[in-house]
């Protein structure tokens, strides 16, 4: 609950400090300069003189007056409705506008405001008609600068275009801060080093608080230029764990820094005065991030949500944090669906497809009656074109749903009003059919509908929000038939969006709100487009050159609310559940042995050890090693018995080395060229080996000879693969071929007659290949770095995604065949998803890895220089270094209990590991 827990410290710390004085007192994009100690003085000069002491504040816009009696109204006064400045009873020439040299202020006015009496949140009370309010510092020798001052804002506010006054108040502005600068004697220690100081302003929702920034070799600092409402904000920098550039007021101006990883209330959120200033604080708290914290990006939680280590809602929250959604911009905050489609009945079945709502649609094209009544209003309209008046997000919207916790934010978005209590957030059932059927209504959630804090549900406060035209007063949020209480409302609520029919469908959504279908030609087509103005880059402030024109676009973006930056560019992959888990399962399980109770399949044992098994993969210890060939090895196959290990060489031989006695047995060459890697056939009677000649050799075992030479290439042979009597050969004539053919049992015997089934044409040489678990796929990556992925049962590309700068040194399918990682010569680790084809996350090594195996959560990968690297691709780090070889590992096997690992290196060696429980 970012919003309502960041809405309590300030009333916590207003607390403490007895003040109810609140930036959201100001008008939207209004500045509090400074404050005084004074006195009201009421009847000046009668005999029912009256002092009530309190706080004058001076404000870009207004003049506030807080009392110190908590019974008293805090007292507002426009200063464009002041109608005379100046010392209390001076006459002079200059009446009007007088400047004051000792006593009291005098304000005479035509409006003023009175707000929290008796300190109750109630919308303003409002008193026209020329009036004298007469203000006695004390002290007085500050009155001529007060006056100075007001006289200065007055003429600002007084303006007749509002771009005049902004550029006038801005000046003002940037004068009070460059007479100031951050005062160091508040560093936390003596010994800390400057690196940087600046201006900034920090932002909370609805208004923005100008100061200094700085940062050290340790902490980070903001001193607001008003002392409140603290004198110093400061964040640890080893206690920082993400920050965000942000776009504010359309600008690449914000920097946003959290101190929590799963939070969505940042600890500081900063707006500069320019951008440099903000890249460069940025790169410095990057820069020390680096050694301490691994960078997320939206790929790399889309893994982690695919694979079940992050929720629904944790990665919705993620997702809105990358696409500059934050609690402190009300014209951005964070966006959550409607899930739920059914208000009416007394149970929520979850079990049943109906009680959801459809996420492949935005709101407004839930209702297929409005929606044609829109299209045909779109279908008229000139460029630019919109379906929707009204966006799904905006400042109004999320104080509509917050208005019982946070009351005061209402009134500041709304001059001191709430709404009509009609049209407030009545009722979930009501609020749900508006959005279905209201003309403009097409409003989404926000997260609180999903968390655990009731606050805003419920009238705690016990706040006046107004009579509806039945009679009943506006109170509680009136709950749906199934839900028990606002708890129940809220749990149910959970449940629904971590339910199994969301985790299938909300990767749809996604594409709506963060993905491919929020802008151009997808918009369209799922009927998903928004005024102009609300999307990134739709305006540039700029090139307009007309101030009035700026504010008032600015205005009009940030009350109608923004669309999120877009996060995905092609379709979302879908989340990995149960349903669609058991779609990967291999042909070989049996799903009849494996849910009798009390009886566990071979199946359920090997896949238990196999889990067990890479849990403990940084425990891997070299138990053996042997140097059996003369330049680098290039391929290992082991026999099912594990006791013979075939390895072929850039030294063109192909060798059988016995495990139980440790002797090499036999060595085979066929050529003077190098072979490029091994397999053996089921039954373990043939060796099947690929060569830098162009062709692809098959060898008895059982008659110690070559019994069959495949010469299908036109170039080396860089990678081969078999699967049920077909062989996948790559070259770097750049095709992969698909053979059909059984070699000759018997050598001598005559040739058998390969037959070519496919041709898969690639522009550059391919360097690896891999077949998923049910051999229906292929993937292949190539000398330039591209990754394809095929359909073998069609021999077309489903996905072609340029994954690597340089040469693609591996390539390999996750278990479950949805996800193919690779490994490239920059060093990086890419994840692709096979449905979709969207790189799903990307990790970077100092060095290239030359091969890797993985079991689609962790990766085993032998590197350039010799070590083996364990990788957890789901928490983003390197978790292992194993000393290995003394030259590049190039090739490694593993067993099918995942328990025994062989490798091979340009230092001509092969190593046996072996996991150490």
């Amino acid at each position: 609950m970012a919003f309502i827990r960041k809405k309590r410290r300030e009333q916590q710390l207003q607390l403490y400090s007895k003040e109810r004085f609140s930036l959201l007192l100001l008008n939207l994009e209004e500045y509090y300069f400074e404050q005084h100690t004074a006195n009201h003085i009421q009847h000046k000069g009668s005999q029912n003189e009256r002092k009530i002491r309190g706080s004058l504040k001076i404000c870009s816009k207004s003049v506030i007056f807080e009392p110190d009696a908590t019974s008293q109204p805090i007292i507002k006064i426009p200063l464009r409705d002041c109608i005379k400045i100046g010392k209390h009873g001076e006459n002079g020439a200059n009446r009007h506008f007088a400047k004051a040299v000792s006593g009291g202020i005098s304000l005479t006015f035509s409006q003023v405001y009175f707000i929290k009496e008796h300190n109750i949140v109630a919308p303003y009370k409002i008193e026209r008609g020329t009036m004298e309010y007469v203000f006695e510092l004390d002290v007085s020798g500050k009155v001529e600068g007060v006056v100075e001052t007001l006289l200065q804002l007055h003429r600002a506010s007084c303006l007749d275009k509002l771009g005049d006054q902004t550029a006038m108040i801005t000046a003002i502005l940037q004068s009070r801060l460059a007479r100031t600068s951050f005062d160091k004697n508040r560093f936390q220690s003596v010994s800390e080093k400057l690196h940087m100081e600046c201006k900034a302003e920090m932002v909370t929702p609805l208004v923005t608080n100008p100061g200094h920034v700085c940062i050290t070799d340790t902490n980070l600092y903001f001193q607001p230029l008003n002392g409140y409402p603290k004198p110093m904000v400061q964040i640890t920098l080893h206690d920082v764990r993400r920050i965000y550039k942000r776009r504010h007021g359309l600008m690449p101006l914000g920097l946003e820094v959290f101190c929590t990883e799963d939070d969505l209330c940042s600890d500081v959120y900063l707006k500069f005065y320019e951008r440099q200033d903000r890249d460069d604080l940025y790169f410095y708290i990057a820069t020390y991030l680096e050694h301490h914290v691994a960078e997320r990006t939206a790929e790399g939680y889309t893994l982690q949500w695919q694979r079940g280590l992050l929720s629904n809602y944790q990665y919705l929250l993620h997702l809105n944090t990358l696409a500059d959604r934050s609690c402190n911009d009300l014209s951005q905050y964070p966006v959550f669906p409607w899930v739920v489609g059914d208000y009416s009945s007394s149970e929520l079945d979850l079990s049943n497809p109906g009680t959801f709502r459809d996420l492949s649609k935005p709101v407004g094209a839930l209702n297929k009656e409005r929606l044609e009544r829109l299209l045909t209003r779109y279908q008229e309209m000139p460029e630019p074109k919109f379906m929707y008046g009204s966006h799904y997000s905006s400042p109004g919207y999320v104080l509509f749903y917050l208005v019982r916790i946070a009351p005061e934010y209402m009134l500041c978005l709304q001059n001191g009003r709430f709404d009509n209590a009609d049209r407030m957030f009545n009722s979930i059932a009501e609020t749900w059919k508006n959005c279905l059927d209201g003309a403009t209504d097409f409003k989404e959630l926000i997260p609180e509908f999903y968390g655990d804090d009731v606050s805003f549900l419920v009238n705690s406060l016990k706040l006046d929000l107004g009579k509806r035209q039945g009679g009943q007063m506006v109170d509680d949020v009136e709950l749906p038939p199934w839900a028990r209480s606002p708890e129940d409302f809220l749990q149910k609520s959970r449940d629904a969006l971590e339910s199994d029919y969301v985790s299938e469908h909300l990767h749809e959504w996604i594409d709506l709100v963060f993905g491919y279908k929020q802008k151009g030609r997808d918009a369209v087509g799922a009927h998903n487009v928004f005024h102009p103005l609300t999307y990134e880059g739709g305006v540039d402030l700029n090139s307009i050159e007309d101030p009035d024109e700026k504010v008032a676009m600015l205005t009009q973006i940030l009350e109608f609310g923004q669309t999120p930056k877009q996060l995905f560019v092609t379709p979302h992959p879908r989340r990995i559940t149960p349903k669609f888990k058991s779609l990967a399962q291999p042909s070989s399980y049996n799903a009849s042995t494996a849910d009798t109770p009390g009886e566990e399949s071979f199946e359920d044992l090997t896949e238990e050890s196999r889990t067990l098994a890479w849990s403990n993969i940084t425990r891997l210890q070299l138990h053996e090693q042997h140097k059996i060939h003369k330049e680098a090895v290039t391929g290992i196959a082991v026999s099912r018995s594990g006791s013979s290990v075939f390895t072929t060489s850039q030294d063109s031989t192909l060798k059988m080395f016995s495990k139980e006695s440790k002797m090499l047995q036999r060595s085979i060459s066929f050529s003077n060229m190098a072979l490029s890697s091994c397999l053996l056939l089921p039954g373990d009677a043939t060796v099947v080996s690929s060569s830098w000649d162009n062709n692809v050799y098959f060898y008895s075992i059982a008659f110690g000879r070559r019994q069959d030479t495949l010469m299908g290439h036109d170039d080396a042979v860089s990678k081969i693969c078999w699967h049920d009597n077909r062989l996948y050969s790559a070259s770097w004539d750049s095709t992969v071929k698909v053979w059909s053919g059984v070699p000759a049992e018997m050598p001598g015997s005559r040739r058998h007659q390969f037959d070519l089934l496919a041709e898969l044409e690639h522009d550059v040489s391919v360097d690896t290949i891999s077949l998923s678990a049910a051999s229906t796929l292929l993937v292949s990556g190539t000398k330039e770095g591209t990754v394809t992925i095929w359909d073998l049962t069609a021999a077309t590309v489903l996905h072609q995604i340029p994954c690597h700068s340089g040469t693609v040194c591996d390539t390999a399918f996750s278990p479950d065949s949805r996800h193919v990682l690779s490994a490239g010569e920059d060093g990086c680790l890419n994840v692709v998803d096979v449905q979709t084809g969207m790189l799903i996350s990307s990790m970077t090594s100092e060095e290239p890895q030359r091969c890797f195996l993985w079991d689609g959560n962790s990766v085993l990968s032998g590197s350039q220089s010799g070590e083996l690297l364990v990788w957890d691709l789901l928490g983003g780090k390197i978790r292992e270094r194993i000393r290995g070889h003394t030259g590049a590992v190039t090739c490694m096997w593993m067993n099918d209990q995942c328990s025994s690992v062989i490798t091979g290196g340009e230092d001509r060696q092969i190593m046996f590991w072996k996991l150490q429980y």
